[in-house]
């Protein structure tokens, strides 16, 4: 699909970096220039101010000439790096490491770290370290009148370079790891919206050929009634006859195609149109898998139990739709399924007779994009989209959903518990 072709690519907006870029400028010019001119600090002022509008150069590219509204993988790179050698050109004319400032040398590539590709980040923070060593090594003194008597212990200049370089890996590191992480998260609900969209979309084709069917239906039957009356009237008349015959064979067909349009003609759109107890859901949503599979679909209730209808909620039949397609796909071949409710609660569970979930899956069920370290057949293999959204869906409709491994069969088990308070007035 080409939702996940295009989420591949990095990109960062433009306008952010920008002002994000003035603020450092201006930042960099009011120290330059309060250091200069009101604490009367010696120093290279000039070609401080040269690097300076270097920066500000650059930035003004980015706004009149850089026409495109996102800064590409390479493109943020290559400002970026502008970004490090500009500072690091102003921290060699003023002390290098030991000036407080070194700190912000770290901020390019932690900024890149959540939104641009690995290799990218890998290159800022090799390069960051580059920065370091060399202004450790080169740099000029520290302006007056703090070098005259500002002396540093070697062991701790070099400390500050050990600490700024752990510090840039640290970051660097937790900024990638919970950038990816969210990228996903935004990857898979984006999956989730574009899922729940076409799934409102179908039953709203659905509701909407129901109704023309309904609307319809007296129409037809008027036409039909009259069609049988001519036949009596005409009877003999063979050319008339064969006409009418026609009439009401396309009346018929009529009917037929508009109740194929229905999404359940037979029940006259229950399941679309009216408010149903999670018992009539789940049978609904297990005649659906009986059509296409072949397995066992078994659903426990207590017989004397009065079920109270729910207001209709796609987001609860899409949730417990694809934890039971779940079910179904890992089971060898039965699905249980059991629904209690009294007047608390309500419970649905979800077993299999399968191979349960994996061991090293089992504690970040819920996340998408899970990756099993154990050999599972390839018709197996799931990404966890299914799992994620039908756990946030139910989650968001106040239900609370446990996944583990059944205890009482080989296969996996998902509880599902709403409070009836908060149930039934969803």
């Amino acid at each position: 699909m080409k939702f996940f072709i295009t989420s591949k690519y990095h990109f960062f907006k433009k306008s952010i970096y920008i002002n994000l870029r003035w603020i450092g400028i201006i930042g960099q010019l009011i120290s330059v220039n309060f250091v200069y001119f009101f604490l009367g600090f010696e120093f290279n002022f000039l070609i401080s101010n040269i690097i300076i509008l270097f920066g500000i150069l650059s930035n003004i590219y980015l706004i009149f000439i850089y026409n495109k509204t996102q800064l590409s993988d390479r493109s943020a790179f290559i400002f970026l790096l502008i970004d490090i050698l500009q500072l690091s050109a102003l921290l060699y004319l003023t002390g290098g490491t030991n000036n407080p400032f070194v700190i912000f040398l770290l901020i390019p590539s932690v900024f890149s770290s959540s939104n641009l590709s690995y290799k990218t980040n890998y290159l800022l923070v090799f390069l960051t370290t580059v920065s370091i060593l060399f202004l450790t090594f080169y740099s000029n003194d520290l302006p007056g009148p703090i070098s005259d008597h500002f002396h540093i212990d070697p062991l701790y200049h070099y400390s500050i370079t050990v600490s700024l370089i752990i510090a840039l890996i640290f970051l660097n590191y937790f900024a990638m790891l919970f950038g990816t992480q969210s990228r996903l998260r935004k990857e898979a609900l984006g999956k989730m919206e574009e899922v729940m969209a076409k799934e409102h979309e179908l039953l709203s084709l659905g509701g909407q050929a129901a109704a023309a069917a309904h609307s319809l239906g007296t129409p037809l039957s008027t036409i039909k009634i009259i069609a049988q009356d001519l036949a009596k009237q005409f009877k003999g008349q063979k050319d008339i006859e064969k006409d009418i015959e026609l009439l009401s064979s396309q009346i018929e067909r009529c009917n037929k195609i508009l109740k194929k349009l229905s999404l359940n003609p037979v029940e006259e759109d229950d399941f679309i149109d009216k408010d149903l107890t999670m018992k009539d859901i789940l049978n609904e949503i297990i005649l659906s898998f009986k059509e296409i599979s072949k397995k066992n679909f078994i659903l426990n209730f207590d017989q004397y139990s009065n079920f109270k209808k729910i207001t209709k909620s796609l987001e609860i039949i899409y949730g417990l739709r694809n934890f039971i397609g779940n079910a179904n796909k890992f089971s060898s071949a039965n699905i249980y399924i059991n629904l209690k409710s009294d007047s608390e609660i309500t419970e649905i569970t979800i077993e299999d007779d399968g191979d349960g979930f994996p061991r090293d899956v089992l504690s970040k069920i819920g996340e998408p994009y899970l990756k099993s370290n154990y050999s599972i057949k390839k018709n197996k293999i799931g990404l966890g989209l299914g799992l994620f959204i039908g756990k946030t869906l139910l989650e968001k409709n106040f239900a609370s959903v446990n996944c583990r491994n059944s205890e009482t069969r080989s296969g996996a088990e998902v509880i599902i518990r709403w409070s009836n308070k908060n149930l039934f007035n969803i």
